[in-house]
């Protein structure tokens, strides 16, 4: 199975998640440091939508930028974190199943 983590290094949740994805039998793994290698705008909407979520829900409240952020629709919402990736909650995780945030990080059982 192949599985693609968007994946903050600093992050604990992401951390662990990652673990638990290399300890999966089976998994080829891509990983991809979204703060180095943004995803796209129409790749962060595929992504949300595929998770059965919407921009605001995956907005990282304790970020600075965010506060900005509290009366914004989903569209402007959505296009901020594409043009500043650390807004963005982590880790999304993308396998054959679907796409999950990953927290808690056991979420990701859910498509493995």
């Amino acid at each position: 199975m192949k599985a693609t983590i968007w994946h903050n290094p600093r992050c604990s949740k992401s951390r662990e998640t990652l673990a638990i994805l290399q300890a999966e039998p089976g998994v080829e793994l891509a990983v991809v440091e979204y703060l180095k290698q943004p995803p796209s705008l129409a790749e962060l909407s595929r992504m949300i939508g595929l998770a059965g979520l919407k921009p605001k829900d995956v907005l990282r409240a304790r970020e600075p930028g965010a506060a900005a952020l509290a009366e914004a629709g989903q569209d402007n919402t959505l296009v901020a974190m594409a043009r500043d990736p650390i807004l963005i909650e982590r880790p999304f995780v993308e396998t054959d199943k679907g796409v999950r945030l990953c927290r808690p990080p056991e979420k990701i059982r859910e498509i493995l």
